[in-house]
């Protein structure tokens, strides 16, 4: 009788343990659903990155402080990172997804995916001297000493014109180093060129330009690249709506056919008659350049009232 209640106890408990496992299993596949976002934890690239995820109505709390946000409605938790560190975090995995500086990308040299340009926070990294210097072309920096954060981006395009310099990587503060002497020019990141010109530096030679640029771990799993290609088809619905306006405008039937092709829209201008005999609405999504380049066109081939909106969404 004692033999038969251990092998039933036996039994259970290996039931009980199958279970267990089974929900455990169960309850690891759910959180690997979940694709981690790593954006920069302050800075321009961070609120242009996390106001992009806003547009697409991803929502998410991003307080002050935090370093991690978990999503309400999207399958999406976010890393809050130093933008040097986001590559490598990537790169392991810790992070499928991450929004870096092309330069941060390429200086990184990690094994990661470039998934898609994202056309915000664009600068130039710049070679810049003291402003009494004379600058004779890239050949005159053979020989000198040049600081800079971007050594292997720096180091690249040395090489590429056969020049010899002398590279001293600093972490901050590269404009300082040719006053204090320890460099004959510098080699940072350039937005407006005030930093520069407050030090006394001026910019002679742009060797690479920069925008934000979503990069991917090369093992992401299935489910998580179909969550990834969700982002993207928003992102692209909110980035053509930027470039676009939708344009109204009133006109007489007999200058439809001119109008119409100042106003070519995603195919054809929708037509709609006024209560006004002999008169009609156009409607029409353009992008904003054509539009304002037309502008004049359109007000002498006979548009009137127009109205000029814009769009949140376009989806094709």
């Amino acid at each position: 009788m004692l033999k038969l209640f251990t092998i039933a106890s036996a039994i259970v408990y290996s039931l009980l343990f199958t279970v267990n496992c089974s929900l455990l299993i169960c309850k690891l596949k759910k959180v690997d659903t979940i694709l981690r976002i790593a954006v920069q934890k302050s800075g321009r690239l961070s609120e242009d990155s996390l106001n992009l995820f806003k547009e697409c109505g991803i929502k998410f709390d991003n307080g002050a402080g935090k370093l991690k946000a978990t999503s309400s409605n999207f399958p999406a938790e976010f890393l809050f990172l130093r933008d040097d560190d986001i590559p490598g975090y990537v790169e392991d995995g810790v992070a499928d997804i991450g929004i870096v500086g092309q330069n941060v990308h390429v200086e990184s040299h990690k094994n990661v995916s470039e998934v898609k340009l994202l056309g915000f926070s664009k600068c130039r990294l710049s070679i810049a001297i003291p402003r009494e210097d004379v600058y004779g072309g890239v050949q005159s920096l053979e020989g000198k000493d040049i600081a800079t954060s971007y050594p292997i981006i720096l180091g690249n395009f040395l090489k590429e014109h056969g020049v010899t310099s002398h590279i001293h990587e600093i972490s901050g503060s590269v404009e300082i180093a040719p006053s204090i002497g320890l460099a004959h020019a510098v080699c940072d990141i350039v937005s407006s060129g005030g930093t520069l010109l407050s030090n006394g530096l001026k910019e002679v030679e742009v060797i690479f330009r920069s925008e934000a640029i979503m990069i991917g771990c090369p093992d992401m799993s299935a489910e998580k690249q179909e969550i990834v290609k969700q982002i993207l088809f928003r992102i692209d619905a909110v980035q053509r709506a930027k470039n676009s306006k939708y344009v109204v405008l009133n006109t007489k039937n007999e200058n439809i056919e001119a109008i119409s092709k100042l106003l070519p829209g995603m195919q054809s201008p929708s037509i709609n008659p006024l209560a006004q005999s002999g008169w009609s609405a156009l409607s029409s999504v353009i992008n904003e350049n054509d539009f304002w380049q037309n502008i004049e066109k359109l007000r002498e081939a006979g548009a009137e009232g127009i109205l000029v909106m814009p769009i949140e969404k376009m989806i094709y």
